[in-house]
């Protein structure tokens, strides 16, 4: 506060003070250059895994909407002896309204030396099955979409929580900082519950998820705004250095508000990822034996960039299989899922053979599936749902499959099993509570003592559940 008026002498400056002063901005400008290197690091860096890890990084591949466990990765043959007919579970037909037992359409054939059995419409991915620890014991909450998406991305169905992305970059950081930690790559827009699927919640700004709408194929409409055409690296940087001035001036003031924080981190993150950010996306980079293993399309596009950001070291890469709910296939299944499939599968088994050949395999954990599994009878007519059709499957939280592969999953295993029918878990049953809880504890945490202060309470992960499943781990 000043003591006195306002003084015309107070806006000039001898020629002895204007270098001086000047002097001492040049010295700001090359501290300014060095800052960002330390600020970026201390936003993105972590204490570390609190015990050795198995994995180091994450890949899910989210199949959005449901896909059908028996017509992938659990055969029941027991569904042709029932074709329809009712089984004989009242509790199925009492709670979802469904109809007669509706059989796979597909053959299942065992793979590996494992023997593991796959449904014929992902032969790629059934080539790797010895590398694949598969969960066929997996149940949620509830049969709805919005929900289950909630618990499976963040640990709880209906509250504000951190996403699972965002917990494990808040636990072990990013390895590159001209790249967001967690990364969401979703093509068309937003799926249901939108960016909320990659929140951070009460985490820091800086935790939460990037997302791509990665059904643009060039760096520049992945990305908005990756090149200034107006501006150096240099001159944007002297910008940059003067807005984030401000914004520090103005978090001190108010005890460093979080969104004021997450904006200051924000910023610096977009500058630093023009230095990097479009050699990691463009695919074209690779040799063409490469792409031709990933195949075309936009999914086997985005698996690829998973590779190149997990290598770059991106902590976790979330890859969604479509926006809407692509695999909720209420009707016309048998048509549906086989499309669907196909554009996926060869990408799938090709990230899994291109992370081994790369020894990356052993230190990236990759987790397949959806929110819920599908009902293993036929969904009755329903208006404006399945079009008054008789050939797809209803919602089914009870039992559903899983699968993981690499960091640390044991592989060619089967892990549980649901009812000879598919519509509940029996044997081993598996919550999504302790899926999360494996996960950390191939990453290197105990799921009970790794936690964030937030109103008053230890929270975690997996709230007050979970259990870890050795059983899973190599």
């Amino acid at each position: 506060m000043q003591h006195h008026g306002p003084r015309w002498s107070d806006h000039f400056f001898t020629r002895r003070e204007f270098l001086s002063r000047c002097g001492i901005g040049m010295g700001g400008l090359a501290l300014g250059s060095m800052l960002p290197n330390a600020t970026a690091a201390s936003s993105l860096s972590a204490a570390g895994p609190q015990f050795k890890p198995k994995a180091k990084r994450v890949i899910h591949i989210f199949l959005n909407g449901g896909p059908s466990h028996v017509d992938t990765f659990d055969p029941k043959p027991s569904l042709r002896k029932y074709a329809g007919k009712l089984l004989p579970m009242t509790n199925l037909r009492t709670e979802r309204k469904t109809g007669a037992a509706f059989p796979c359409p597909y053959t299942f054939k065992r793979h590996g030396q494992s023997g593991t059995e796959v449904s014929e419409i992902f032969p790629h991915t059934a080539e790797c099955v010895d590398d694949i620890a598969v969960i066929r014991s997996m149940h949620a909450d509830v049969p709805n979409h919005e929900p289950s998406l909630m618990l499976m991305n963040c640990g709880e169905a209906r509250l504000i929580r951190p996403s699972v992305g965002s917990w494990v970059t808040y636990g072990l950081g990013s390895e590159n900082q001209n790249l967001p930690g967690f990364i969401v790559m979703c093509p068309g827009g937003y799926p249901i519950q939108e960016s909320q699927n990659w929140q951070s919640g009460f985490l820091p700004g800086i935790y939460q998820g990037t997302h791509l709408d990665t059904r643009h194929a060039t760096v520049d409409k992945l990305i908005e705004h990756i090149r200034n055409r107006g501006l150096s690296l240099a001159e944007q940087r002297r910008q940059l250095d003067f807005i984030q001035s401000l914004n520090r001036r103005h978090a001190a003031r108010r005890q460093k508000d979080a969104q004021l924080e997450a904006r200051i981190q924000s910023f610096e993150l977009a500058y630093r990822m023009q230095m990097e950010a479009t050699d990691a996306f463009d695919v074209n980079r690779e040799p063409k034996h490469i792409r031709e293993l990933y195949g075309k399309g936009t999914h086997a596009r985005q698996l690829l960039i998973a590779r190149r950001l997990v290598e770059r070291g991106v902590r976790f890469v979330q890859v969604w299989h479509g926006s809407g709910q692509p695999w909720d296939n209420h009707d016309d299944i048998e048509v549906n899922h086989r499309r669907l499939a196909k554009q996926c599968d060869q990408g799938i088994g090709a990230l899994l053979k291109d992370l081994k050949q790369r020894g990356l395999l052993d230190e990236t954990l990759v987790l397949w599936g959806g929110e819920f599994g599908r009902t293993p009878t036929v969904e009755l007519p329903t208006p404006g749902a399945n079009a008054g059709k008789i050939n797809g499957r209803d919602h089914n939280h009870h039992g559903f499959t899983m699968w993981m592969a690499g960091g640390g999953a044991k592989g060619g295993t089967v892990y549980g099993a649901t009812d000879e029918f598919g519509f509940r878990a029996e044997v081993n049953r598996m919550h999504v509570h302790d899926l999360h809880a494996t996960m950390l504890a191939m990453l290197g945490f105990d799921h009970e003592k790794f936690t964030f202060r937030h109103a008053g309470r230890d929270f975690r992960l997996t709230d007050v559940h979970g259990k870890v499943v050795h059983d899973l781990i190599a």
